[in-house]
């Protein structure tokens, strides 16, 4: 491995068939549809383990794009992150074929109670052995709120608030109600868990009480990795308290550097080290042998495009109904409750570039939130190169355009290039995914925030302090006796 930063490679993708290209379903190469179907993520898994990917990072959302034309008709016609399945159910499947990829699963703190979502995630954690990062997301969709009973999606900031609370509650389950030790399993004395070394959390906050302990026994990395997505400032404060990855939206490399060297500054402020933080941008690569052969297979999926689709994203990512706009008037940002960085990162591209929603359509009906990059090896490892050298990026989440192709073409083309260049890893670590990713130990590093509920509740109440004399006992010799007569 080259003295040079590595290059950290997620593939990006959801349980649905149109996740960033919209209309590429239609592609006779296409797979997407069969999102329905576990063979496809088992080979999915499979594919990213022979690229040494990283991860595969798995976005959600629990509502639908109905802001567009003030209807979800356009969603449902492109299959525009709909149907939508749960993004937990396939990855011990995808863990049971593989052996160091990691997965990176999406759930929305405001939809999701801390004390069953932490059963679900120290579940995973256990049965994958250790390969599991939760993105941690506050949800940008008004129509999951309504339908979670919740009336109107919670204002952006506020949702900053719930989340802070929300991670003091899990961290307490999982890094500190159970401690080292409190699994005996010994047969001899009969005893699996010592109860005095298991601690209820008596957590009293604004959104949450939550008095028992984890129902899970601690996993291999306690606490799964923690990425996060929202760049936006209050995110940018959310991630320096508890990111380890985080997701971000940038056009170019000189526009991620700002936004880089921000993140980092707030992590060190935070008392972490400025490297604390992995940083991830989206990309998707359309590539081949050589730039020819990448953009003839480029013009090739426009023809499929589908700008309707794309614009019922682009409604319930920005909170815009574009239909109202003027095709060829330049966009402007407006504050709301959706994904604020989603227009910020067009209005602001740093590129001179004044957006306008016709531009929308034809530069990103394939990237979706992020840039299309056409090109053979030389050119994409170049880009690549600099988005890290320039831009500050550790890595990238690289969406598809046409499944499974998108990545068998970037594993046989782009990392034999990024390997030669020394950019990328050619063997796995040992370990857990935290240990592959940051390079230390399973668990939180000690400067990270979440890592002082490790040993807070040692000495204080446990589950033994509660428990009341028996005032009995059993012999179990005698009852067999007296069963027998």
């Amino acid at each position: 491995m080259s003295s040079k930063k590595r290059i950290i490679l997620n593939a990006f993708d959801m349980t649905c068939v149109t996740h960033q290209a919209a209309g590429m379903w239609r592609h006779p190469r296409s797979q997407a549809g069969r999102y329905n179907d576990l063979d496809y993520w088992t080979n999915m898994a499979i594919e990213l383990e022979r690229g040494h990917f990283d991860c595969l990072f798995i976005a959600d959302v629990v509502g639908v794009y109905d802001v567009y034309r003030g209807s979800a008709e356009m969603s449902l016609k492109d299959a525009a992150q709909v149907p939508v399945n749960d993004p937990f159910g396939a990855i011990s499947a995808m863990a049971a074929v593989t052996n160091h990829v990691g997965f990176g699963v999406t759930a929305a703190v405001t939809f999701e109670h801390p004390y069953l979502l932490a059963r679900r995630m120290s579940t995973l954690d256990h049965l994958t052995k250790g390969r599991v990062a939760w993105n941690v997301v506050s949800s940008y969709l008004n129509s999951a709120a309504v339908n979670m009973g919740m009336g109107q999606q919670m204002a952006h900031d506020k949702r900053y608030d719930y989340a802070d609370e929300y991670m003091e509650v899990m961290y307490k389950l999982w890094e500190g109600s159970w401690e080292e030790g409190a699994v005996k399993r010994d047969r001899e004395a009969g005893v699996f868990t010592d109860g005095s070394k298991v601690h209820p959390i008596k957590h009293e906050g604004e959104f949450f009480n939550v008095p028992g302990f984890h129902l899970c026994e601690p996993s291999p990395q306690r606490t799964p990795v923690i990425f996060q997505a929202g760049a936006s400032g209050r995110g940018r404060e959310f991630a320096a308290q508890n990111a380890e990855g985080m997701f971000v939206l940038t056009n170019s490399p000189e526009a991620a550097a700002p936004v880089t060297e921000d993140i980092r500054r707030r992590a060190v402020e935070a008392g972490r080290s400025a490297d604390s933080i992995k940083i991830f941008t989206l990309l998707t690569v359309i590539t081949g042998k050589d730039d020819a052969a990448a953009e003839a297979k480029f013009n090739e999926y426009l023809e499929y495009a589908a700008p309707e689709g794309m614009l019922a994203l682009y409604g319930g990512w920005t909170g815009i109904d574009f239909s109202q706009l003027d095709p060829d008037a330049p966009l402007e940002a407006v504050p709301n409750d959706s994904l604020r960085t989603t227009l910020e990162s067009l209005v602001d591209a740093n590129d001179g570039t004044s957006w306008t929603v016709r531009d929308v359509v034809w530069r990103r009906c394939i990237g979706g939130l992020g840039p299309c990059v056409v090109g053979g090896p030389q050119k994409v490892a170049d880009l690549l190169e600099r988005w890290v050298d320039v831009g500050g990026i550790d890595g990238f989440n690289l969406a598809y355009a046409v499944t499974p192709d998108t990545t068998s073409d970037f594993v046989d083309y782009i990392v034999p290039e990024l390997i030669r260049r020394g950019r990328v890893q050619t063997e796995y670590k040992p370990g857990t995914f935290r240990e592959k990713l940051i390079g230390k130990g399973p668990y939180l590093d000690e400067s990270h925030p979440g890592a002082k509920w490790r040993e807070h509740f040692v000495g204080k109440e446990s589950v033994a302090t509660n428990t009341k004399p028996s005032g009995f006992e059993i012999d179990l010799a005698e009852l067999k006796d007296g069963t027998n007569g």
